[in-house]
């Protein structure tokens, strides 16, 4: 691995950073607060460890897959470690809880360990929502899409920041491929500010949680999140964008390009809409016969926290005290998570998707032993390669949460307590049940706790393999061809 390579990379993620910190910077000079001198720190923090960066580092013509791993899972550490520093240098948060923030901001978990916003000035709410709107999309994926850099052998950094299953490309040439997504991304944001202010939504609110939904965080300015407006038509709008947002970003280009019957062809988007309409049917029939609510408030509450818990963690109501099978339900919701190419995390609807295909596929061939049964995803056919790293990462991923609940009993937490945490930081979500419930933060969890979930909410945004790999031995070798 050429570390020269990796570090000139890094600079440039570090100038990204500091540049990104000059935003709130501004803002907090414009309204006179306090965080204007942490902001200002922090940028130059992060530029003189750009230039530090730069200072080992060189450009190269190609980068090896090897190199697109370390770039990838060293850029996210690096980011988030920058990304602390308003909260750690403004005297806001302690070092591990800054770190928990920031982590919790650029994989878009939304949760945080914050016990109150209320007395937070506003360029920190801004700067913590630009986190969950740049890790949304992806650091590595804008940092393509507005910093040329190596040619097609960014497809390794591409791939390793992980979006699904398979390689869904739409353009040839990969900048162009994820410039148009950015560009969908700008305008999904952009779209959701102006519908948020036509609710009634002050500018600078709207533009916030905009750009906390789109990057499917569930990041809000208020402490009762979107309990706050009391607006149905803020609510309705929101589950709309949220559900948007757990699309694939691919798929809306090709519907661009090729018109609406782009998403007739896609088994997965088709599934996921599948998935959404059931749950929220099956939680407002549960709502009403369970607990008596009426259906039109059932209703509500349901449109409302089915996709958000899908793919955001925005909350509109108190579902701690919902009936269990409602609770069950949207807990298998957060582990199923949003579709491939989207800015939500967990299995991905594509995932799950191949796993009922092939495990149809075994079942027909058991039947038959000569029968050839091919899977197949969008039309085409899935080789046997991909379905067995889909069958990999579905092992990890339930491996990771068993041993992520089992770490967090062991510092006292409830069996389901812990379950429903380990699922939520896992799928990045943000809100669950018991101890970190609807109207609860993550303040009151010990360090131990803290830190076990910062690494589960980096597994679950970089998709496991990117993080595991980097503890294989044969990855540091420099002898190791890769």
């Amino acid at each position: 691995m050429n570390i020269y390579t990796v570090n000139y990379i890094l600079s440039r993620l570090a100038f990204a950073v500091a540049a990104s910190l000059v935003i709130p910077l501004v803002l907090a000079i414009v309204y006179h607060e306090s965080s204007r001198e942490a902001f200002m720190l922090s940028a130059l923090v992060s530029a003189f460890l750009g230039l530090t960066f730069r200072r080992y580092g060189r450009p190269a013509e190609e980068l090896t897959a090897r190199e697109g791993i370390a770039i990838t899972a060293f850029g996210w550490m690096t980011g988030t470690f920058l990304g602390m520093l308003p909260y750690l240098l403004g005297g806001y948060l302690g070092f591990l809880d800054a770190l928990f923030e920031s982590i919790s901001g650029f994989t878009g978990t939304g949760a945080t360990v914050f016990a109150t916003l209320a007395p937070l000035p506003y360029s920190i709410l801004f700067w913590r929502m630009m986190t969950a709107w740049i890790g949304g999309l992806g650091i590595i994926v804008i940092f393509i899409a507005l910093l040329p850099q190596s040619g097609a052998s960014t497809i390794y950094m591409y791939n390793a920041e992980g979006a699904g299953p398979t390689m869904d490309r739409v353009m040839p040439r990969l900048r162009d491929m994820t410039m148009a997504l950015f560009k969908i991304y700008l305008v999904f944001t952009a779209a959701a500010t102006a519908v948020y202010m036509l609710c009634g939504v002050e500018p600078g609110i709207a533009v916030t949680h905009a750009m906390s939904t789109i990057g499917t965080c569930g990041f809000s300015t208020y402490d009762d999140s979107a309990m706050h407006f009391h607006s149905i038509a803020f609510e309705l709008w929101t589950a709309f964008f949220m559900f948007l947002a757990g699309g694939s970003f691919s798929l809306y280009y090709r519907v661009w390009i090729k018109g609406p019957s782009a998403v007739r062809r896609n088994t997965e988007f088709r599934t996921y809409l599948f998935i959404v309409l059931g749950a929220i049917l099956l939680v407002t029939l549960n709502l009403t016969l369970e607990m008596g609510l009426d259906v039109p408030t059932a209703l509500r509450a349901a449109v409302f926290q089915v996709p958000s818990l899908s793919t955001t963690g925005f909350v509109s109501a108190d579902f701690e005290v919902w009936p269990t099978f409602s609770k069950l339900l949207l807990l298998t919701l957060m582990i199923i998570g949003g579709c491939a190419g989207s800015t939500a995390s967990g299995i991905k609807v594509a995932r799950v998707v191949l796993l009922f295909r092939n495990a149809r596929a075994i079942i027909l061939q058991k039947l038959n032993p000569h029968r050839v049964v091919d899977v197949s995803l969008n039309g085409s056919r899935v080789d046997s390669a991909a379905l067995l790293r889909v069958g990999t990462f579905f092992f990890l991923y339930l491996l990771i949460i068993f041993i992520t609940a089992l770490l967090l009993t062991a510092d006292g937490l409830l069996p389901f307590d812990a379950l429903a945490v380990a699922v939520t930081t896992l799928g990045n979500i943000g809100p669950a049940f018991g101890i970190v419930s609807a109207t609860a933060t993550y303040a009151p969890l010990s360090d131990f706790v803290k830190a076990v979930l910062c690494l589960t909410m980096l597994l679950g945004r970089l998709e496991i393999f990117t993080l595991l790999i980097l503890l294989r031995p044969s990855f540091w070798r420099k002898t190791k061809r890769w």
